[in-house]
């Protein structure tokens, strides 16, 4: 083990997916080989994040991931749970973590009256594990055969020029569906970001984020909280109020007020409000408690759209994955193996 910490993460991080993926290969006996079976139900639940009545309907769905940034370890277990109904699909999400991180990049008044925003001083670009927060991703196949073969780690690629690899799909045409719960830009608006993935490169300059995109949205969304010279915040919580929360809802944000803050006070660094659009399809509630986040959602279970999974087919099995964020921007927990949806 002590050889293991004086590696440069990115080289631990190459070796688990060299690992993990020889595992994956290795057969039934070997790899994580699970199918979570959706429970049909008249009238699906009323979405609040807790594991309600409703749900002890269905078999709960259990998973590890491994190689993350401060998780124990480096890993996780979870659990999941899926209902569904004549035109909507569900899902309860539960997984340990030890902390909850909300403190995402805010600003913070200095004792001269100037204004900095907290960073990660290890931060050379893409890979805050300091001022973050916590997320978690379900990676769907829509038209990958790699993936259906070896889940997420077929999407999985270092040593190109980025820190902590790129996400791509193999061929031109495959696609993959993401649903990526972010807890300070999404959760609290009751939302997870639909992205998809498709086979993009990665190059620093046109394709900076390789495959990985978002849905089309017609309004809404996330944006620094900063003003043009990017020197300090532009809005505020009400009643110029410092922070937490970490984050201001745009229909709630005020003009900013220096006079209102002392030093060490700090004002958040991100604006909020729901997606409208293709982007907003994925509805979601959320609690935090004991060590362990619960996050309750829903989709119809056809959206029409050409970036997400349609589940069109009821007797089809559908391949997916999962990743965790333990207030880390890239370094996840990742799932091994292929996992299954079936439709009971």
């Amino acid at each position: 083990m002590r050889t293991i910490r004086k590696l440069p993460w990115v080289t631990v991080f190459t070796l688990l997916i060299l690992g993990v993926g020889l595992l994956a290969m290795a057969g039934p006996s070997m790899a994580q080989q699970n199918v979570l079976v959706a429970k049909k139900v008249a009238t699906g639940p009323a979405l609040d994040g807790t594991l309600k009545d409703i749900w002890k309907q269905a078999s709960p769905f259990t998973f590890k991931v491994v190689g993350g940034r401060h998780l124990t370890g480096g890993s996780t277990d979870g659990t999941l749970r899926a209902l569904y109904t004549n035109d909507m699909v569900y899902f309860l999400f539960q997984y340990k973590d030890p902390t909850e991180s909300v403190h995402r990049a805010p600003w913070q008044k200095q004792a001269d009256g100037s204004w900095k925003k907290l960073r990660d001083p290890e931060d050379k670009g893409g890979d805050n594990n300091l001022y973050y927060e916590d997320k978690f991703a379900i990676l769907w196949n829509i038209s990958s055969p790699a993936f259906e073969q070896r889940g997420c780690l077929s999407t999985c690629h270092t040593g190109e020029g980025k820190a902590f690899g790129n996400k791509y799909t193999k061929d031109a045409g495959e696609r993959l569906d993401m649903w990526h719960w972010k807890g300070v830009r999404t959760g609290p608006v009751g939302q997870i970001d639909d992205q998809w993935v498709d086979n993009t490169r990665y190059d620093k300059d046109k394709a900076p984020e390789a495959g990985r995109k978002s849905d089309p949205k017609t309004a809404g969304g996330y944006a620094d909280n900063q003003t043009a010279d990017k020197k300090g915040p532009q809005f505020a919580l009400k009643g110029n109020k410092p922070a937490p929360p970490y984050w201001i809802v745009d229909s709630e944000k005020e003009a900013f007020d220096d006079s209102k803050y002392k030093s060490g006070d700090e004002v958040p660094g991100i604006i909020i409000s729901p997606f409208t659009g293709d982007r907003g399809d994925l509805a979601a509630k959320y609690t935090y408690k004991g060590g362990v986040r619960t996050v309750e959602l829903s989709r119809k279970l056809v959206t029409g759209s050409e970036f997400d999974v349609q589940f069109s087919d009821l007797k089809k099995e559908y391949a997916f994955g999962v990743a965790v964020f333990d207030n880390a921007q890239v370094r996840h927990a990742f799932s091994t193996g292929v996992f299954k949806l079936k439709f009971e």
